[in-house]
């Protein structure tokens, strides 16, 4: 049963910035392409970024040149730091396979951006 236990979320001022951190279990994570997701109310879920299991990484053109993610394996963790946060970066960030989805998602982190 694959956990995904997504943290380090909360409330930051635009401008700020916030690193999250998802540990992962139940699969081999080092050979596992992951992903952070996040969802705003209203929207649907959309990708931010992906890396794979060597730490080479994709990101959403939103979000290119302010976040970035990394992994590490031996931690089964992958992170995601946020910089330059602006309010539209407001949602809940989820963590999951970065090709393919696992059944089983995390809670979620909240991030919020206030203006």
């Amino acid at each position: 049963q694959v956990q995904l236990v997504e943290s380090g979320g909360g409330l930051v001022q635009a401008g700020g910035s916030l690193r999250l951190s998802c540990v992962a279990s139940g699969m081999i994570f080092s050979i596992t392409h992951m992903g952070w997701y996040r969802q705003a109310p209203g929207k649907q879920r959309e990708r931010v970024a992906t890396i794979t299991p060597g730490g080479s990484a994709s990101y959403a053109d939103s979000v290119k040149g302010r976040f970035s993610i990394s992994r590490d394996n031996g931690k089964n963790t992958v992170y995601l730091q946020m910089n330059s946060l602006k309010p539209e970066d407001t949602a809940v960030y989820y963590c999951n396979g970065g090709r393919m989805f696992f059944d089983s998602w995390g809670q979620g982190t909240q991030v919020t951006v206030d203006s």
